[in-house]
Order: C-alpha cells, then sequence, then structure tokens
C-alpha cells in the first residue's frame, strides 16, 4: 500500500509524499498507504515531526471517485483522520492546488497548516447531497466559529488560501515549493517548542440561534436537504463532546446515504464529466484556436464575447454600426467590471483583455485571421443564412463557422456556405459568461475534427457541453416547450399561474414557467405562437390569455407587467390580477369548469410532460443519451440538481408509475399525452433511463 505514499526522512522531520496522480484521490491505497508510513515514523527514534505533502498539482483533490457506490474499504477516512491528530508527533500539512472534501478533512486533522498563496480549500460534499463525514462539521466550527462553518460547508465554495488563512482554517501562506515551504515551517515550529494542537481538543465554538441558521440555508437550498443537515452536524460541534459529535457526524452523513436527493447529486456529477466522452470524437484532434470572432454585440453576444475573452481567447466583435459597436464593447466593459467586483478577475487583466485583446469593427473583413466566428444575431433564418453567406467570403477556408441558434435548422444554415462540414451549432445560454451550458449542435456531414474543436473551445470556457442533433428546439427548447405548455394546461382547466409558479420553485425551480417567461419576455412566445399557428394541428390546446396581456403592450419585466407587475428596478413582482380575469374570460369562452389543483399534482403533470419530451428525445437520436437531457436541464434551464435531471426522476418514481401519469392524462388530452415509445418500451420491462447511459 505504500506506492502510494513516499517517504522520506529530513533530518528529525519525516516527510509523507502522497502520490496517486492526477489529482491524489483519497482511494483505499492512499489512506493504507497514510496509515503505514505514519506508523513508520511514530517507530523511528529521534523523530520529531511528520510532514505531509502532495505530489504534483495538488495535495487531496477528495475522496476516489471510482469507490463511489460500493463499501468503503479500511481503514476508513474518519478513522485515519483521528489517528493523525493523536499522532505523538508534530503533524504539518503543506497544501498547494486544491485541498477538497476529504483532503481537507486531512488537513483539518494535522496540528498545523501551511499553504501556497494560489492554493485553495473547501468541503463540497452538500454538491453530492452529503455532509463532511471525517470530522469536518465538528473541526472547521472549532478553528472558524459556527457562522464561517455553516456558511463554508452549505455552500461547499472553494476558499482560496488568504481568505482561509483570515478564517483560521490554516495558519500560514508562503510562496514556494510546497515540500520545501513544508519543511521551513516545521521547522520553525521545532525551533519555538510548538506544542502539538490537536483541533478536537480546541474549546467548543460559541453557539448560535440554531433554528434561524438551518431555516437560513434550507431557504438557500432551495429544497436540497444535505445543508439543513450539515447545520445540526454543526450544532453538534458545539452542544456535545468531540467524540459524540463525531457519531452525530457520521449517523446523519449515513441517512443522508440513502436519501434519493445523494442518488440525484451522484447522478450529476458523474454525468456533467460523461457529456463530452463520445466514442465518435475518440482519437479526433480539435483544431487550435487563436483568434475567435463574434458578430453581433447585443446581450448575448456580449457575453459570448466575454466569456472567450475570460478563457483568455483575443475576440472580435462584428456590429452593423459604430455606434453599435461602441455599446458591445459597453457591455463586455461591463461584464468584466462585474467580475472584477465579485473578486473574480483582477483589474489589470480587465485593461489588458479590453485594450490588447478585444478588437470591435464594423466589417466583416475584420474576421479574415479568425479561426472560429461564432454567429449571435436575431433568431430568424433569413438573416442568418445572409450572414453566413457573408462570413463564408471573409472568412478563411479552414475557419469554423458556427451559430447561436435556439430553434433553428442548423444544416439549413450551413447550405449558405461552400463549407457545411465546417458549420455546428454552439448554443450558449444567458447570460453566455455565467451559465454552465452550451449545446452543441451537430447537422448531418459536420467534420469529426470541427465537432472536437467544439467540445473542445466548451472545455477552455469552462461549460457543460452536451451533443445535440438538429431538430426544432434541440434538446432543452423541445422539453421547454413540453414543460410550458403542460404549465398553460393547468391554467386552462383551474390552476393560476402563481400557483404553478409556487409549485415549481416548491420543487426546487429558481422560478416557475410564468416567472421565467416574463423574464424571457412575453412577446418572445407571442411571436412563436404566430408563426406556428398556420401549422398548428387543430387538436392541440393554446391558451390565448398571454397573447391578450401582449396585445395590451405587456411583455413581462421589460414593460413593467406581464403575469407579474414589477417596481422600477425591481426583478421580482406580485401577482398581477388581471391576468386571472383574462384567464376567467377564456374558460367561459371555452367551456370549461375550473377545478383545483395542489402542488403535487401540478408538479406531477409537468415532471411528465418533460420525461416524456425527453424520453422522444432519446428515442429520435436528437440526445444520445437520457443522461444528456438531464444535464441540459440541470446546466441550462434550473432543474434541481438534487434530482438529477427529468430522466433521473423519472427512475426515481419508477418509469412505470410516471407512464400511468401520462396514460390517466391521455383520457383527458390524447393529443399532447401520447406516451413515448421509449418511455412504454423500458416501463414495460420495469427498466430505467438510467440503463441506456451507459
Amino acid at each position: 500500500m505504500t506506492d502510494k505514499v513516499g517517504y522520506r526522512r529530513v533530518g528529525d522531520i519525516a516527510v509523507l509524499r502522497i502520490a496517486n496522480p492526477p489529482v491524489n484521490a483519497l482511494g483505499q491505497a492512499v489512506r493504507a498507504g497514510l496509515l503505514e508510513r505514519l506508523e513508520q515514523a511514530e517507530g523511528e527514534e529521534g523523530l520529531r515531526a511528520v510532514l505531509l505533502v502532495g505530489d504534483g498539482r495538488v495535495f487531496i483533490a477528495g475522496a476516489d471517485i471510482k469507490e463511489f457506490g460500493k463499501t468503503p474499504l479500511e481503514p476508513h477516512l474518519p478513522d485515519l483522520c483521528n489517528r493523525i491528530e493523536a499522532s505523538p508527533l508534530l503533524v504539518v500539512v503543506s497544501l498547494h492546488g486544491v485541498s477538497l472534501g476529504g483532503g481537507l478533512e486531512v488537513a483539518l486533522a494535522a496540528h498545523y497548516r501551511v499553504a501556497h498563496p494560489q492554493a485553495r480549500v473547501g468541503l463540497p460534499e452538500v454538491h453530492l447531497g452529503l455532509i463532511p463525514g471525517a470530522g469536518g462539521t465538528q473541526r472547521l466550527p472549532r478553528l472558524t466559529g459556527v457562522d464561517a462553518a455553516i456558511e463554508a460547508i452549505t455552500s461547499g465554495r472553494h476558499i482560496a488560501a488568504p481568505e482561509a488563512l483570515k478564517m483560521g482554517i490554516i495558519d500560514a501562506v508562503e510562496e514556494g515549493n510546497p515540500e520545501e515551504v513544508g519543511l521551513a515551517f516545521t521547522r520553525r515550529l521545532l525551533a519555538v517548542e510548538a506544542p502539538r494542537r490537536p483541533v478536537s481538543d480546541m474549546p467548543a465554538p460559541v453557539p448560535v440561534d440554531w433554528e434561524q441558521a438551518e431555516a437560513a440555508a434550507l431557504k438557500r437550498a432551495r429544497g436540497q436537504i444535505a445543508p439543513g443537515a450539515a447545520v445540526r452536524a454543526i450544532r453538534a460541534s458545539v452542544e456535545q463532546t468531540f467524540p459524540d459529535g463525531l457519531r452525530t457526524e457520521r449517523r446523519i452523513f449515513r441517512e443522508l446515504m440513502e436519501t434519493e436527493q445523494r442518488q440525484g447529486m451522484i447522478h450529476t456529477f458523474f454525468s456533467q464529466r460523461a457529456t463530452s466522452a463520445l466514442p465518435e470524437l475518440d482519437g479526433v484532434s480539435a483544431r487550435p484556436l487563436r483568434r475567435v470572432g463574434v458578430v453581433g454585440g447585443g446581450t448575448m453576444g456580449a457575453g459570448i464575447a466575454t466569456a472567450l475573452l475570460l478563457a483568455d481567447l483575443p475576440v472580435v466583435v462584428i456590429e452593423q454600426t459604430g455606434d453599435a459597436a461602441e455599446a458591445a464593447v459597453a457591455r463586455i466593459a461591463a461584464a468584466l467590471d462585474g467580475a472584477v467586483a465579485r473578486g473574480k478577475l483582477a483589474q489589470q487583466m480587465r485593461d489588458r483583455m479590453l485594450d490588447g485583446m478585444l478588437t470591435a469593427a464594423t466589417d466583416m473583413a475584420a474576421l479574415a485571421g479568425a479561426d472560429l466566428v461564432i454567429e449571435a444575431v436575431f433568431e430568424d433564418m433569413d438573416v442568418k443564412r445572409r450572414v453566413f453567406a457573408a462570413l463564408d467570403t471573409v472568412c478563411g477556408p479552414e475557419a469554423i463557422l458556427t451559430t447561436n441558434t435556439s430553434y433553428l435548422d442548423v444544416g439549413e444554415i450551413a447550405a449558405a456556405t461552400r463549407r457545411p462540414d465546417r458549420v455546428i451549432g454552439l448554443h450558449f445560454f444567458s447570460p453566455a459568461h455565467v451559465m454552465k451550458l452550451l449545446e452543441i449542435v451537430v447537422p448531418e456531414g459536420a467534420a469529426p475534427d470541427v465537432v472536437a474543436t467544439g467540445f473542445a473551445l466548451g472545455k477552455q470556457l469552462g461549460k457543460v457541453c452536451v451533443r445535440a442533433g438538429v431538430c426544432e428546439g434541440f434538446i432543452g427548447n423541445r422539453v421547454l416547450t413540453a414543460y410550458r405548455t403542460a404549465a398553460d394546461h393547468l391554467v386552462l382547466d383551474g390552476a393560476t399561474p402563481f400557483e404553478v409558479d409556487a409549485a415549481m420553485t416548491g420543487f426546487g425551480f429558481p422560478m416557475g414557467p410564468f416567472a421565467m417567461a416574463d423574464l424571457a419576455g412575453l412577446d418572445i412566445g407571442w411571436a412563436m405562437r404566430k408563426r406556428r399557428a398556420a401549422t398548428r394541428d387543430p387538436r392541440e390546446r393554446v391558451g390565448r390569455y398571454a397573447d391578450r396581456l401582449c396585445e395590451a403592450g405587456h411583455f413581462g419585466q421589460k414593460t413593467g407587467t406581464g403575469f407579474y407587475v414589477y417596481a422600477k428596478g425591481q426583478r421580482s413582482g406580485v401577482p398581477n390580477e388581471e391576468v386571472l380575469d383574462l384567464i376567467a374570460a377564456e374558460r367561459r369562452a371555452r367551456g370549461i369548469s375550473p377545478r383545483l389543483f395542489t402542488a403535487s399534482d401540478i408538479q406531477r403533470r409537468i415532471l411528465a410532460a418533460m420525461v416524456n419530451e425527453g424520453a422522444r428525445i432519446v428515442e429520435e437520436g436528437i440526445a444520445r443519451r437520457p443522461l444528456d437531457v438531464d444535464m441540459v436541464m440541470v446546466f441550462g434551464y434550473g432543474f434541481p440538481r438534487y434530482w438529477g435531471g427529468p430522466m433521473k426522476w423519472a427512475d426515481l418514481q419508477g418509469p412505470g408509475d410516471v407512464l400511468a401519469d401520462i396514460l390517466r392524462l391521455a383520457k383527458e388530452d390524447d393529443y399532447f399525452w401520447q406516451p413515448a415509445a421509449l418511455l412504454e418500451e423500458i416501463a414495460s420491462r420495469s427498466g430505467t433511463f438510467a440503463a441506456l447511459n451507459a
């Protein structure tokens, strides 16, 4: 086991070097190696201290994901941490790169901690539906106090070394090689005969208003239970002895391991990493990108340009007029200023991006040297085809051309060029420099290296990239259409828009469908309904109450009135009671007798609609796997991570139960509630969508 942990004696200090590339994950071999090497050091005569250091880029990035879902093998991490802390030798940890989850818990078990200035630490277990389970909720509050520990653990955020120093998590921040820094720091401690300093021996932290703290954590979590459980575990660090607190932490950890939310979070964790693992790209190299162009500097185009700059890519933005180009630069500058204000970007870097990396022009000839161009103009096929015909003329013959369309046929756009094999869709989500999702839309005939370049660019931008085939709306907007249609039918049949929104935020969405429509602009949906009216099947039920709002000039937040009424400068509104009159009038005209729906009724209907459409998308090959549908909805549309996406939610409920809901609803509306063949097939053999992800 010791091959994962090196051992070297330097005077009266034993250096234990963790070497489990690429991220020194805390697998069983590492845990066993640490224990063996610690015992070896304790058995050597004349040793006074042990220094733990990580090989490569990091100290310990966390647990070994290969062990997820398996029975843990000894030595268990809680026992290892307790053993490190109990060592009669002085134990010091030198941190660099990231020290997350179990990695930080190992560091907290040491007696002293020194870190590189660029190091980051954190306890991100909430993102797996769990809490720290190896003493993190008991040791951290003794160092930082309760409030700081609650914030760190319930957010799961990465904490930079300078902040960790102020919080008391680490004892010093020093530049240099981690081992050399650690040895020098340990020698200074020995020179002054610094005592062993087990965190478990430190006084219990000062209590807080626990009910208020737990309520606040749950409110921020929007339905996720792990943050509230973390507060209860931290409370044990105050009210119980350290050993009892450890037992409470472990009990809560094990309870969370059995929850559906934990299953959903684990699914999200692995699926997020699987979306770009495509057999068709095995062995295919992406093209190098030295300069990228963006056509259109509106809200979306400026966001895309900002994302490119933040990824250290020089950008050329094309607008139609000089004034429009100046406005685009102002939007980009405002976004970068926001990053500076949040501490995410240095002022010097912001200035370099605007002065040396960004070019704004009105002549498309400025794109002649671009390796890849992203079109972000008005969502109109004729407009986009004209833009691509012009790009085909001015861009180099090998340049990749991409479109940010949300709905349109990428193959038809590609046909406007002489290089259809070098045209793909890159569907960003607004704000493009913030939202994590990137749908990579692959039309028939797209060259594999072009697709690979799209994925490589997405990775450079820090996006979760999902491959989508060509159809109207691709993956996300197709599921969203089903979501909104089900919500519209609920309103026609008796629910209010405000009840629907409340039910879906209660499920965990950041906002409901009607508040979302207000945010996007009601005129967008209105234009789409008018565009589809000529070809709409007469059996399709479409509410007209939203059209009445638009006809009156009420487009949501942009006009101050929509389904909600917004005070000037406010992003949240109060229900617009006039909407209820419009809905009541439409029900009377249609002869609909309204009925009551519970929050659970609303959730089940909307989620069943999403699952059914997701199944069709997989069935048609628009999405390769159910997990692709899940990740689009989680990272692009606010589906709660802890449910793992609609297809994972269906697996947790049982696909047969979801199908039963759809068949029951088909008795009321056999047009909208036609069950997907794939859902019927899975339910017939008591299978799962997850089985298709392999």
